[in-house]
């Protein structure tokens, strides 16, 4: 019984001998030098101020790597408008030049989806970032959206007192990122029977337009307490349609994310509450996430960079 033990134990010792060299690569042997100039392109949904704070951080992200020998050519290809078509025809197209990385921010979830996957297929290294599209593609950015619309929805309703009329511009009707904080906002308003929507129009991320529409509100509803705007152009414009009307500190303004004017409009007392993202943030990993990629790096699948409030009483 211990002669053949001892056998036993010989001839495994003999076998795992024999696999030894082939196992003996260690998980650095994984990655990937990279010994040319990286292209990552950068798709929007519009060109937007809000982008420019995040390509700022994608800057800072590419200097650093330069620092390291790395050489990275950031490419912004920004449709005008927000258009499917439009977005959907620069993504096809980037697809076809092949780049190092490629950062979507979504602005149709069934079409963009359908072209991520093609552009993963061919072997692309692709993320998406700001407007969330689906769990099979990597994300950074503020993925709680919802939460976002609630946290204002709640807000808005405390501010007016729980009763009054009020009313919302939505964006994009196709951004995931502007339903969901539609839906949250209204999701909070249940809680409050006494408040009432009696206005909703989409302003498709012009700021032109947000004005407009809310000067038309401000007469059609002249009893209207607030207004809620979804994204970061139209709580400016909400802004200067009520300082123009003269109802600034009587008419409540809150929205998403902190624009130079917004936070002036604040300061002012004419815009009640935001919630800004961390869109620098979202720019410098988005770049480091892609470079990582390339090395043959696991990245996280959700960086979330969420948001904060910004009030008159904490500026």
């Amino acid at each position: 019984m211990r002669k053949g033990f001892w056998s036993t134990l010989v001839l495994g010792s003999a076998l795992m001998g024999a696999v030894l060299p082939a196992s003996a690569e260690g998980q650095e042997d994984l990655i990937k030098p990279i010994d040319k100039e990286l292209t990552f392109v950068f798709i929007p949904k519009v060109i937007h101020p809000w982008y420019d704070v995040v390509r700022q951080g994608g800057q800072y992200a590419v200097d650093e790597f330069a620092k390291q020998g790395i050489k990275i050519n950031m490419i912004w290809d920004q449709p005008p408008q927000a258009d499917v078509a439009d977005q959907n025809q620069r993504i096809e197209a980037n697809i076809g030049r092949a780049p190092d990385g490629l950062a979507v921010a979504c602005l149709d979830q069934a079409t963009n989806v359908q072209l991520l996957t093609e552009a993963k297929e061919a072997g692309v290294n692709t993320i998406t970032f700001n407007s969330f599209c689906s769990p099979d593609f990597a994300f950074v950015g503020q993925k709680d959206s919802y939460g976002d619309g609630f946290d204002l929805g709640k807000y808005l309703a405390d501010h007016i007192g729980g009763e009054g009329e009020v009313g919302i511009l939505s964006g994009s009707l196709t951004a995931t990122d502007h339903v969901e904080r539609i839906k949250g906002f209204k999701k909070a308003l249940e809680a409050y029977p006494n408040v009432k929507i009696v206005f909703e129009q989409p302003d498709n991320d012009v700021l032109e337009e947000a004005v407009s529409l809310t000067e038309n509100a401000l007469q059609a509803h002249p009893n209207i307490k607030g207004f809620f705007g979804c994204n970061a152009s139209n709580p400016i414009g909400i802004a200067r349609a009520v300082q123009n009307a003269g109802k600034a500190g009587t008419v409540a303004v809150v929205g998403m994310d902190d624009l130079p004017e917004a936070v002036d409009f604040v300061k002012e007392g004419v815009i009640t509450a935001l919630k800004a993202q961390r869109q620098w943030d979202i720019g410098y990993w988005a770049v480091k996430y892609m470079v990582a990629m390339n090395q043959n790096h696991t990245i996280p699948m959700d960086h979330n960079t969420g948001s904060r409030f910004i009030t008159k009483d904490q500026l």
